[in-house]
């Protein structure tokens, strides 16, 4: 109760600051029936905020903490004579709907029940429901018998008490029920004919010519290589994102934004995720947070209650059945969500305060084919080791680089885990994640372009943890290439299938992304062994005896430096778009880089084989520096020197005002 005291409280204030409301009280009539809990100031501050945003003044008050929603329900159903039903004592057999339908109920939240042979609907009212259910009472009044209230949590709950099984087995199979052919679960062994020919084909051309089959395969392998580059090098000729110059939507026209973060024994990142998201600049009655947490994380859960703050959060709990991965914790979460739009963030990730309304206004210029945005990601942690410099350098030539460059050219594209923008429907008529692939972000980004969907990139940058030591970093990059690599055999079940969907561009950048992604990891220290192969075994290359030692070291040679240089001039690129210049100096780390790349890449295979679906985590909160924080104090330092100055010139200009009045004064005096 003491909380809410203070939360009305600070509700007046808000209020006072915004000015008088220009609707007189009594003009949202959904809370009469609390008017005399609430003091004046908190319901007229309430009513000009509905009429601002958009929303029930009911949901402003909820959201402010001036009562809880259960409060404001009972209330409203005393007023109208509807019962509120907590839900606890109601047995499975008289919801009347099959699970599959109770799950969609979350969504929609209102639930069909059979109380004394008599159907009736049980509603958490939500955005500007309890009006309109006012209405139809005020019209019909003997239509206050077929409703009861209950608040969302207590449905979510309910829900989740009767259908978890059926919602796990959803997440968990809905696209391999689906979509066979584009699920990386468990697969009957005939559709890997194609790849058993291929290497029965390779390993006979092995055998009967090996030289020829040996420099064939060189051959191929460097050009791809080349080609990898040449694509990753397309992002040089997109310009720098800016705003787009579209009018900014206005409050009230802002949708509800449903934000979706799984996490797993991340108790140490709540506070730092969900006050971000508290930053948001977003109304907190139109977001709708979902925190997906696994049924066994007691630690996590534990945080998230314990955490105070002024935006509601729903918790959902994930089954610990089927395969326990990010992808599969997502698709739990995606029917409750309420909003139009979804973004899924991690733990870590703490997006710019803009975000999500910059995200909108692409959407909205970008036209239903648009189904996805990504947002830039950039490492925050970079003083933290040389690897979380290499790290930075990496994403700054991903994502600010790379990735807008494929967005340009519309080519399709490889999500990153994180800071995804959704339409969600257009997310759950594509079937969701793929709860098998352990790189789901990818593959996704490839099956909307199948479906004939688009994705672009915003300017807006949410900034994460990198991996600073390097266990961390090798189990974070093994799950990677692993999942690159199950993308890659996925989507090539069909090739003929794949290329009609994507066309040719889309075909071969697919190639050169997911599969060149990792073979490029997996070939460069065969090219490294050929290189030191071929210049031990004769002379240097400039004093080459013969051709036969010659052309191949310089084969291996050339491709091998065409290969650091262009990865370090993406990253150099980024950098400096990033203004990182002084971190620049590690790029010349890029050939340790590469080999720790490989290194993880080869396990990566090794454990496709034994471990296909395991999901190595990848530990946060580590982090010991922070580029936004040191920005910030360096900001505050530059202002408190400025405002410093001012007051100095003040006191100067009071100064010199003083003498002139002496001179005027006294004028010898003066002088």
């Amino acid at each position: 109760m003491a909380s809410g005291v203070r939360a009305g409280a600070a509700f007046v204030r808000w209020g006072s600051a915004v000015g008088n409301p220009s609707c007189p009280q009594g003009i949202c009539p959904e809370i009469d029936c609390v008017r005399s809990l609430l003091a004046a100031p908190i319901i007229a501050a309430a009513e000009a905020r509905a009429a601002k945003i958009g929303v029930g003044a009911d949901r402003v008050l909820i959201a402010s903490g001036a009562l809880s929603e259960e409060t404001y329900l009972r209330a409203l159903g005393g007023r109208l004579g509807v019962a509120f039903e907590p839900l606890d004592g109601i047995a499975r057999a008289q919801c009347p709907i099959d699970s599959e339908r109770l799950i969609e109920a979350a969504a929609n939240a209102i639930v069909p029940l059979t109380i004394d042979d008599e159907v009736i609907f049980v509603v958490a009212p939500r955005g500007k429901a309890a009006g309109q259910i006012m209405a139809l009472i005020g019209d019909d009044p003997a239509q206050a018998r077929r409703f009861r209230f209950t608040t969302a949590e207590r449905l979510n709950r309910f829900v989740l008490r009767y259908a978890s099984k059926r919602l796990a087995a959803q997440a968990s199979d809905q696209l391999k029920e689906r979509w066979p052919m584009l699920s990386a679960a468990p697969h009957r062994p005939g559709n890997r004919v194609p790849l058993i020919v291929l290497g029965v084909t390779l390993l006979t051309a092995a055998i009967l010519a090996p030289a020829a089959t040996s420099t064939a395969l060189q051959v191929v392998l460097a050009a791809i290589f080349v080609a990898w580059l040449g694509l990753r090098l397309l992002g040089v000729l997109a310009a720098p994102a800016t705003r787009d110059a579209s009018p900014e939507l206005t409050d009230r026209e802002l949708p509800v934004y449903t934000v979706i973060a799984a996490l797993y024994r991340e108790a140490p990142s709540v506070n730092g995720l969900l006050s971000a998201l508290e930053r948001l600049d977003y109304p907190a009655e139109k977001l709708d947070v979902i925190l997906a947490i696994e049924a066994d994380d007691r630690a996590t859960r534990a945080a998230v209650t314990a955490w105070q703050g002024r935006i509601a959060v729903t918790v959902i709990t994930v089954p610990t059945v089927g395969p326990r991965t990010k992808p599969k914790a997502l698709n739990v979460a995606l029917p409750f969500a309420r909003g139009s739009f979804t973004v899924i963030y991690d733990a870590e990730d703490r997006p710019e305060r803009d975000q999500l309304r910059c995200a909108l206004e692409a959407f909205g210029t970008g036209g239903d084919g648009l189904a996805c945005l990504q947002a830039r990601l950039s490492i925050d942690n970079t003083s933290d080791s040389w690897l979380a410099r290499l790290f930075t350098a990496e994403y700054a030539g991903q994502f600010d680089v790379f990735l807008p460059g494929l967005a340009k050219w519309r080519l399709p594209l490889p999500l990153g885990g994180s800071s995804n923008h959704f339409r969600t429907a257009t997310l759950r008529a594509v079937g969701g994640w793929d709860p098998y692939n352990v790189t789901e972000d990818a593959d996704l980004g490839m099956r909307l372009a199948r479906f004939g969907y688009r994705s672009a990139m915003i300017g807006s940058t949410t900034y994460e943890e990198a991996p600073a030591r390097f266990t961390p970093w090798l189990r974070q990059r093994s799950r990677w290439f692993k999942g690159w690599i199950q993308t890659w055999l996925v989507h090539m079940r069909q090739p003929r299938r794949l290329w009609r969907e994507l066309g040719l561009p889309g075909f071969i950048t697919f190639q050169l992304i997911v599969g060149g992604n990792a073979l490029a990891a997996l070939v460069h220290p065969l090219f490294m062994g050929g290189l030191i192969y071929s210049t031990m075994h004769g002379a240097p290359l400039w004093r080459g005896d013969s051709a036969a030692v010659a052309v191949p070291a310089a084969f291996y040679g050339t491709t091998v430096v065409i290969g650091y240089l262009a990865s370090a001039f993406l990253g150099w690129l980024g950098l400096m778009r990033r203004d990182l210049a002084s971190t620049a100096w590690v790029l010349a780390l890029t050939p340790v880089h590469w080999l720790l790349l490989s290194l993880a890449a080869w396990r990566a295979v090794c454990q496709l084989a034994v471990a296909p679906y395991t999901w190595e985590k990848t530990e946060h909160g580590l982090a010991k520096s922070s580029r936004r924080a040191t920005k910030l104090t360096r900001s505050l330092l530059e202002l408190e020197r400025q405002l410093r100055t001012l007051e100095e010139n003040g006191a100067l200009a009071g100064r010199v005002t003083d003498i002139s009045a002496a001179r005027r004064r006294h004028p010898r005096d003066a002088v």
